[in-house]
C-alpha cells in the first residue's frame, strides 16, 4: 500500500487504511508505506540505474521499490489534484526505472484516488498514467480502481460510504 498524499489523515490515506484493513481481515499481510517525510528526488533521466539495477540518487525511492518488487499486490492511494495522479506519485513511478529489468512479484495493481471534484471521469487521467506503469509489466495489470469525489477538506470522507467500499475491494485480494 503506498499512501502518496502529504497530508496526515487525508481522504485519499483513509481510503487506504480501509483497503488495508480489508486486506488484513482476508488475511493478508499489509504494509502501508506513506510518502509522508520521505525524501523522493525528481528522476534525472541518466539511465544509471540500468546500469546498477537501483538508481544512483541515494535517497528513499530504492528502499520503496526493493519493498514493491516484493509485494504480491500493489494499491496506490493519492489525491487527485488538476485531474491528475499527485505530483510525488507521479515522480515516485519515474524513479522506479530501475526496475523495469527486474524480476518483480505483483500481479494486481489497484489505485484508490479522492477528489473535491464529483464527476465520473475526474481520475480518468490519473488512472490512465498508473495504467501506463502497471502495462511497462507485463505480468501485472491495473486490477481495480476506487474514486470518491466531492471531497475537499481533511475528513470530510468520514461516514462516505466509499470507505466501505475501499474496505470491501481490499478484502476481495484474500
Amino acid at each position: 500500500m503506498i499512501s502518496t498524499s502529504l497530508r496526515r489523515g487525508s481522504n485519499s490515506d483513509m481510503l487506504a487504511d480501509k483497503f488495508a484493513e480489508g486486506a488484513k481481515t482476508a488475511g493478508n499481510e499489509v504494509e502501508k508505506i506513506s510518502l509522508v517525510g520521505k525524501n523522493i528526488q525528481f528522476c534525472k533521466g541518466c539511465f544509471g540505474c540500468a546500469k546498477q539495477g537501483r538508481c544512483v540518487i541515494n535517497d528513499d525511492v530504492n528502499d520503496i521499490m526493493a519493498k514493491v518488487l516484493k509485494a504480491d499486490v500493489v494499491c496506490w492511494a493519492t489525491p487527485i489534484y488538476y485531474y491528475e495522479m499527485s505530483g510525488q506519485m507521479k515522480t515516485l513511478i519515474d524513479r522506479m526505472n530501475a526496475m523495469y529489468p527486474m524480476d518483480y512479484q505483483f500481479r494486481d495493481v489497484y489505485m484508490l484516488s479522492t477528489a473535491a471534484e464529483d464527476e465520473e471521469d475526474t481520475p480518468t487521467r490519473a488512472e490512465a498514467g498508473l495504467k501506463g506503469w502497471t502495462d511497462c509489466y507485463p505480468e501485472s495489470r491495473l486490477a481495480g480502481t476506487l474514486f470518491c469525489g466531492g471531497v475537499n477538506d481533511a475528513r470530510e470522507i468520514e461516514g462516505n460510504p466509499k470507505l466501505q467500499e475501499a474496505y470491501e475491494l481490499g478484502k476481495s485480494i484474500g
